[in-house]
C-alpha cells in the first residue's frame, strides 16, 4: 500500500515539474480555414517541429513543448499552397502561456504577442531595424543607378551614406541591448545582429548583463565573442 502511494505521489510531482517547464502557445489565425500550424525551433542548425495542429474550420490553435530557458522559436503555417514565404513568425519563447494572434493574409506582419516580454522587445527592435533596411535598399538603388550613369561623385556620396547607416544600425542595436540588459533578448541581439562589432563594445555590453543573463544561452555565446 505504501509503495503504491509513493508511486502515485511521484507521478504527481513529476507532472508538476513537467508543467513548470512547459511553454503553451495559443492563438488565432483570422481567415484560416484549412492548414497546419507548427511550433518549431532550430537545433544543431536544423529546424525541428516540436508540436503541430491541423486546422479545419476552427482558426484557433494550441501548441506546447518543454522548455529549458527563454529562446527563439518559430510559428510556421503550412497552407498547403506550396509557398512558405511570409508564413513564419519568429518569437522569444518562455515557460507559461504565450498568445499569438494574427491574420491569414498578413501572417508575419500583423501578429500580436502577449505573455513574453522578450518577444515584445524583439518586435520593438525589429520595427526599427526594418526602417534601417528600407533606407539601405533606397541607397543601394541610387548607388546602382549612379554606376549606370558613371557618376563617381554620387557613388562616393552614397558609399559614405551606406557606411553611416551601418554605423547607426550597430549603435542602435548596442544601445537597445544595453538598455534591456536584464532580458535574454539583450545578448541575443548582439550575437545575431552585430557579432562582428568591435570586441570592446561587445565586452561593454556583456559587463552590463546580470549574472542570470550571462549564464543564459546567448549570454554564453556573447562571452565567447568578447574573448576573440
Amino acid at each position: 500500500m505504501k509503495k503504491k502511494y509513493f508511486l502515485v505521489l511521484l507521478f504527481i510531482l513529476s507532472g508538476c515539474s513537467s508543467n513548470k517547464n512547459k511553454m503553451i502557445v495559443t492563438g488565432n489565425i483570422d481567415g484560416l480555414k484549412k492548414g497546419t500550424v507548427y511550433l518549431q525551433q532550430q537545433q544543431d542548425s536544423i529546424i525541428v517541429s516540436l508540436d503541430s495542429i491541423n486546422i479545419n474550420g476552427n482558426s484557433e490553435f494550441i501548441l506546447d513543448t518543454q522548455i529549458e530557458e527563454p529562446d527563439i522559436y518559430y510559428l510556421y503555417l503550412d497552407k498547403y499552397d506550396g509557398d512558405s514565404l511570409n508564413d513564419i513568425i519568429t518569437f522569444f519563447g518562455n515557460t507559461g502561456k504565450i498568445n499569438i494572434d494574427t491574420r491569414l493574409q498578413t501572417f508575419d506582419s500583423s501578429y500580436e504577442i502577449s505573455g513574453s516580454k522578450n518577444s515584445e522587445l524583439l518586435g520593438e527592435y525589429l520595427s526599427i531595424i526594418r526602417k534601417y533596411n528600407l533606407e539601405n535598399l533606397d541607397l543601394l538603388e541610387i548607388f546602382y543607378q549612379s554606376q549606370i550613369d558613371n557618376n563617381q561623385e554620387r557613388i562616393d556620396s552614397v558609399n559614405q551614406q551606406l557606411e553611416n547607416l551601418v554605423r547607426r544600425k550597430y549603435l542602435y542595436s548596442l544601445n537597445f541591448s544595453i538598455t534591456n540588459s536584464e532580458y535574454e533578448i539583450s545578448p541575443y541581439i548582439a550575437v545575431s545582429q552585430i557579432p562582428d562589432a568591435n570586441w570592446e563594445l561587445l565586452l561593454k555590453l556583456y559587463d552590463t548583463l546580470p549574472e542570470k543573463i550571462k549564464n543564459s544561452k546567448y549570454g554564453k555565446i556573447l562571452q565567447t565573442l568578447t574573448l576573440d
